[in-house]
């Protein structure tokens, strides 16, 4: 496994770290959640988005034709 060590303000490590009490997980653990979720979820949101713009798309084409 690969270590990252990232920079952020005290104010936003504070509320990292009363999320993560409040879930009852580390820190750690809950960047590493988040993180996992951030990079399936952007897949999913472009196929969406692409799938709306083609089929939005394909009908402005048919008027046009």
């Amino acid at each position: 496994m690969t270590l990252i060590t990232i920079d952020i303000p005290d104010d936003q490590l504070q509320k990292l770290q009363q999320l993560a009490r409040e879930s009852q997980v580390s820190p750690e653990d809950l960047l590493r959640a988040n993180i996992e979720d951030w990079l399936v979820r952007p897949k999913n949101e472009f196929t969406q988005a692409a799938s709306y713009i083609l089929n939005k798309n394909a009908e402005l084409y048919r008027r046009l034709a």
